[in-house]
């Protein structure tokens, strides 16, 4: 893993952007220790239930390889036939043990880090090749603490395994004096038990390495406050790239809102800080819903555009308030304003239908200012 030598601020957690960048290149949390833990254990577990089984095959094949006929040692032709042959009667029988070590060499990354294949680390590096930056790298803290590691994990199989020995010399010393296969099979079942008891000490030192692993990782992804706020602007965008794009999207629903005041039945006002406008179909509508509102500028070009298309505007200001404030656009009106809106619409059939009459303009109704008080 890349070192991460930036200075000693670097106190901010990897960003999602950050772990991300570092596993595209092929820079993921690894612990050899526990894949060597893994692939002993199961090679012990392995050769302990099936060693009998693959030592009467080896047995077969040393005999079988031991045992020349005539034409086998007059005809040299046959020496590379026979030789294939036993090659994979060789492989047949470790077959179970290979299949095995090699699923939990696979399968023991995804523990921590997971599968990974990068490309750019498969690139050559030749900086690598650099002895004098490699013997630099050996007089470093983390060379140290990496030599002090591995002489603790000598010193801890060495002693597991010396441990191993005595205990079992007795058993070892007896195979001289069995009988060829029951020696072959004892032999077996003890290098089974060895490989158990040395995956122990492997399993411990693997327990100890992994989160010194992941921890280590950590440490060197870590970001420092200006990287954090740097990324966020690169991911995010500058804050006046938002607010500039935010100021669009509003212009842009602003523009849409104000393009249904012509199909508006009326518009409320204030008279000039709020302007409301509201439709009703009662074919299609429950009730009225605001198609547009607005505050100052906006509610100006509410009233102007309502004007142009002759759009009739009533000035109500307690009704416009709480309309206003109290209904989102495209809502319907709530119910406890159905009798101030009714009367304003009434007004305006009564209006339009005067005007096309010629009758006299009927009496402008009175809204009752209590309604703020009624807000839902």
């Amino acid at each position: 893993m890349a070192e991460n030598d930036s200075g000693q601020d670097q106190t901010e957690q990897p960003t999602q952007k950050r772990l991300d960048e570092a596993r595209s290149s092929g820079q993921v949390p690894r612990s050899r220790d526990l894949t060597t833990a893994a692939v002993v254990l199961i090679a012990g577990i392995g050769i302990r239930v099936a060693g009998a089984g693959m030592a009467n095959g080896f047995a077969g094949l040393m005999k079988s390889a031991l045992t020349l006929s005539r034409d086998q040692v007059l005809d040299e032709n046959l020496l590379l036939p026979d030789l294939v042959a036993l090659g994979a009667r060789a492989l047949t029988a470790t077959a179970p043990i290979l299949g095995l070590t090699l699923a939990a060499a696979l399968l023991s990354p995804l523990a921590i880090g997971g599968w990974n294949l990068s490309f750019q680390a498969l690139a050559p590096n030749f900086t690598r090749l650099d002895p004098i930056a490699g013997l630099k790298r050996l007089f470093t803290m983390r060379g140290v603490t990496e030599l002090l590691k591995a002489y603790a994990k000598f010193l801890l199989i060495g002693v597991v395994a010396v441990y191993f020995l005595h205990a079992k010399t007795a058993e070892l010393l007896s195979l001289g004096s069995e009988e060829l296969n029951a020696a072959i099979g004892h032999s077996v079942r003890l290098a089974g038990d060895a490989l158990l008891v040395l995956s122990g000490a492997l399993v411990v030192i693997a327990g100890i390495d992994v989160p010194l692993t992941l921890s280590q990782y950590s440490k060197q992804l870590r970001m420092s406050r200006q990287e954090v706020k740097q990324e966020a602007r690169e991911s995010d965008g500058s804050p006046e790239v938002k607010g500039r794009i935010r100021r669009m999207q509003q212009d842009a629903a602003r523009g849409r809102m104000l393009q249904e005041v012509p199909k508006a039945d009326v518009v409320i006002t204030n008279p000039t800080h709020y302007s409301v406008a509201l439709r009703y179909d009662e074919t299609r509508m429950r009730a009225p819903i605001v198609v547009a509102k607005g505050a100052d500028e906006v509610a100006a070009n509410i009233r102007r555009i309502a004007a142009d298309n002759k759009v009739p505007i009533f000035e109500a200001p307690p009704l416009a308030r709480v309309l206003f404030r109290d209904v989102d656009l495209n809502a319907e009106v709530p119910s406890t304003l159905y009798v101030a809106v009714a009367q304003v619409l009434t007004y305006v059939l009564q209006l339009r239908s005067a005007a096309r009459n010629g009758a006299v303009r009927p009496t402008r109704p009175v809204i009752d200012p209590s309604i703020e008080a009624s807000r839902h």
